[in-house]
């Protein structure tokens, strides 16, 4: 059955064992019970700013391997123009006996980009040449995906239910785009007004949305292939949305006059 229980503290009673367990598990307990359905990934905070020569990573919270890390005040991270690809990363360590606790430590990596180890979790990354300045002031939805001097969070691996999902960063942005756009397509209306609602949508949403609106068959694309449709329906939006319902992107269109 369900239960609230709390210990009571009182002058002459006996501070027991179960007593401070139960203050030791309860908020581990809650956290795992209320994320169990959400996969690995970010799941709040984390937001990455950008300083001349360094990146701020904000405080926020984590899951890997199941398991529920935070952190609790920002860290700083120097970064140097090198012309190549560079992920900012999240290490996972194995336990660690430390006094009287068991301690799982994470650490903060700018390596060289590729497919995430199983240890690792990608919050970033970015290509910086030399003599330009690294920068995350989006000029529109394409520029998420700027090769050089722009902060990419299209690798982000942000926690959504059962699987990863889309940095909501990104997705608000295409929502404010989108209610720019004056669009009267219903499908872009309701994906606009979720994404603005909602801290993080789901991935199977997106697909959704994403195969509905663009006429095509639903498809598990990746997070940059997602993007790539998703500029294509911006821009479809925004020329009066030529596309009619079950129609492709570009696709003649037959008008009958009677």
């Amino acid at each position: 059955m369900f239960t609230h229980t709390y210990p009571n503290f009182a002058k002459g009673r006996i501070l027991r064992t179960d007593m401070l367990e139960s203050l030791r598990d309860y908020p581990h307990e809650l956290s795992d019970l209320y994320f169990r359905e959400y996969s690995d990934g970010i799941l709040a905070g984390v937001s990455v700013q950008v300083r001349e020569n360094s990146l701020i990573v904000g405080a926020g919270i984590v899951k890997h391997g199941g398991r529920i890390y935070t952190l609790m005040r920002e860290c700083e991270l120097p970064y140097e123009a090198c012309g190549q690809e560079i992920a900012l990363k999240l290490r996972f360590y194995p336990a660690e006996k430390d006094g009287d606790f068991t301690v799982y430590r994470t650490e903060l990596l700018l390596v060289e980009a590729d497919e995430a180890a199983p240890d690792e979790m990608e919050l970033a990354r970015f290509k910086l040449k030399e003599g330009a300045k690294l920068r995350r002031d989006y000029r529109s939805f394409t520029d998420f995906a700027t090769e050089y001097n722009t902060l990419n969070l299209l690798h982000a691996e942000y926690a959504g239910f059962r699987q990863s999902t889309l940095h909501p960063e990104l997705l608000r942005y295409f929502a404010a785009e989108m209610m720019k756009s004056r669009t009267a397509n219903p499908h872009d209306l309701v994906f606009a007004m979720h994404c603005l609602n909602t801290q993080a949508v789901d991935r199977e949403a997106i697909l959704h949305y994403v195969a509905a609106r663009s006429g095509r068959d639903y498809k598990a694309y990746t997070n940059v292939q997602i993007h790539t449709q998703l500029c294509r329906i911006l821009e479809d939006a925004g020329s009066g949305g030529r596309q009619v319902p079950g129609g492709r992107f570009g696709a003649p269109q037959r008008m009958i006059v009677d």
